[in-house]
């Protein structure tokens, strides 16, 4: 497996060290560089807790980049019956109801997403710390989400030891809170210190500016599980979904259904969307097509919202907020838009149209962009949407003749 030159100096600047942090920005290829990682400490066994739409891929990048692991989605099995040689699988809200992971011996555990773990009182948190792991890799591109006080559970992963009252004393600023009776957090302090501290114990940051040369477009083609949903609908051109009867009556009909099915209807993506789009404090912006997507978005995100629609256009948060997510409508918004503060977009679902997909690449990929640009492609596996992007690819329209010589 090749490495990016950034990715190596990553692993060579922590060659030495068992408990490292890999807080590389969205992008840089933090999973390549933990999993190298996880096979450099070769441990008999190796426990990988994530986000649940992520298990797929993990089990997907261990079965294809490291074949000498046998691979295990940690669900109903014994953990007696597990062999050596495996990387075990488990989502974070499953992890703490498998008591018997607390008999794990000799073993490497590494958390994607270590944010996941910043409130030490969690049920998922105060588990994760009890595991007598000997090996730790923690892996985010957001560790604090610019709050300082949110990595102590992670800097005790990796084995300071400070008591959480020492370490806000030592690099917070507090102030009595007359109403609620109670410190408060209003800055920070000794921060050349607290990285420096960080260092010691094998954090590593990189930033996406930091190691290309800019500006580059990189995309990224993300596989999303299909739905039985989808599949019935393919078959027989009919389905109810809660109190939606879809009939695809005609070839229009068939491929916008098909198109909802594989975006609005399909909780793998959205839930997908919540966790990339958690994973980031950067502005993001999203394309979508239909208002049925536009609802579904708007109910998983909780960050400041800009909207453009033939409805709305507002991008106050996009000006205001550097978490910002930005929810664009095709028709409206991938024409003419300055959108450079951003530097991610991900496609929720495509257009059929190649002058719109074009364009919308062009919001933040322009003059005054500095910083590379990632291009996320959210695909449901089987579906109608692989076939749109390769016809977009060649900078056609995806039209119903050509949707008709798939049937």
């Amino acid at each position: 497996m090749k490495l990016f030159p950034h990715q190596d100096r990553a692993l060579n600047d922590t060659y030495e060290q068992n408990k490292v942090a890999y807080y590389l920005d969205m992008g840089l290829g933090k999973t390549f560089v933990g999993s190298e990682k996880m096979w450099e400490l070769n441990t008999p066994f190796n426990l990988v807790i994530c986000q649940k739409s992520k298990i797929e891929d993990w089990k997907e990048h261990f079965e294809t980049f490291y074949k000498d692991y046998q691979v295990i989605v940690f669900d109903k099995q014994k953990l007696e019956s597990v062999p050596a040689e495996s990387v075990i699988i488990i989502n974070y809200d499953k992890v703490w109801r498998r008591d018997e992971l607390m008999g794990l011996k000799n073993f490497t555990l590494m958390l994607d997403e270590s944010s996941t773990i910043k409130n030490e009182k969690s049920h998922r948190s105060k588990f994760i710390l009890k595991l007598r792991a000997v090996n730790v890799i923690l892996l985010s591109g957001t560790p604090t989400g610019g709050k300082y006080e949110e990595l102590w559970s992670q800097l005790h992963l990796l084995g300071w030891t400070i008591t959480k009252k020492l370490f806000l004393k030592q690099f917070m600023v507090m102030d009595w809170d007359e109403l609620n009776q109670q410190n408060k957090i209003i800055g920070y302090k000794n921060v050349d210190r607290l990285k420096a501290k960080l260092r010691k114990h094998g954090a590593i940051f990189m930033k996406t500016e930091e190691v290309f040369d800019l500006p580059k477009m990189n995309d990224v083609i993300v596989k999303i599980q299909g739905t039985k949903e989808y599949l019935e609908f393919a078959r027989h051109h009919i389905i109810e979904i809660g109190e939606d009867l879809l009939v695809g009556d005609t070839a229009t009909a068939k491929k916008l259904y098909l198109r909802q099915l594989a975006s609005a209807y399909n909780q793998n993506k959205l839930s997908y969307v919540k966790d990339l789009i958690d994973s980031t404090n950067d502005r993001v912006i999203i394309f979508y097509n239909f208002k049925k997507e536009y609802a579904a978005l708007v109910s998983l995100i909780d960050k400041p919202i800009s909207t453009i629609n033939g409805d709305l256009k507002d991008l106050s948060a996009y000006n205001d907020h550097e978490d910002s997510i930005t929810l664009i409508q095709y028709q409206a918004g991938a024409m003419g838009l300055n959108l450079q503060k951003a530097n991610k977009i991900i496609y929720f679902s495509l257009t059929d149209k190649s002058e719109l997909f074009e364009q919308s690449k062009k919001r933040i990929h322009r003059i005054g962009q500095d910083r590379p640009c990632f291009y996320y492609y959210l695909l449901a596996a089987g579906s109608i949407e692989w076939r749109m992007l390769d016809v977009l690819k060649e900078r056609k329209d995806y039209t119903d003749a050509l949707f008709e010589e798939e049937l």
